[in-house]
This record gives C-alpha cells, structure tokens and sequence, in this order.
C-alpha cells in the first residue's frame, strides 16, 4: 500500500494517508527557527504492520534534510528508527541524549 506523507503546520504535524485519504499516522513536531524536534509517533491501528512509521520517519528526515533543519529525536519510534538509519546522523542533533 502507498501513502502519502504532507506536512500540515497549521497543526504541527506531518500525516501519512493511503489512496483513499484516510488518516494512516502521524509525527507532531516542534520548530524553532532551523531546528525541529519530532515529538510523537503514531499509527492508527488499522494500519500497523504496513509500514507507516517507516514511511512517515523518512519523509519527515528527508523534509528536514531540504529544509536545512537540524532534528531532535524526542519520539522514542524516530530514534530507533534513525538507529537503523545512520544516512540521516548528519541532521540530527547528537549533542542530545536520547529519551527512553
């Protein structure tokens, strides 16, 4: 399935629909100035397994690469999602410790 990742700032968050537009999750963020922290992580339950929060974690990575934005990893799922991605270790702010 193929979704669609657009980021809503009027709301403070990035939302991944599938064909039909309907809501498959979500990234809340927090930006001040060039650095964008993302908070929160969610799927909705119809849509686990599918590959959401993967999809979701690279478009908001890819986004703030373009942007020139430096990210902090609050969300638990984005930090161990960039883990597995070190391509991305050049945006984020590694001076921070990582929230468990």
């Amino acid at each position: 399935m193929q979704f669609t990742v657009t980021d809503v700032p009027e709301r403070e968050r990035f939302e991944a629909r599938d064909e039909a537009g309907a809501l498959a999750g979500l990234v809340t963020y927090q930006l001040t100035g060039a650095i964008i922290a993302y908070t929160h992580t969610e799927v909705e339950a119809a849509f686990e397994g599918q590959g959401v929060g993967s999809t979701l974690a690279r478009a908001v990575m890819d986004d703030a690469r373009a942007k020139g934005r430096t990210v902090v990893p609050i969300c638990p799922f984005l930090s161990g999602w960039l883990g597995k991605h070190p391509e991305y270790d050049n945006v984020v702010a590694r001076s921070t410790r990582k929230v468990k």
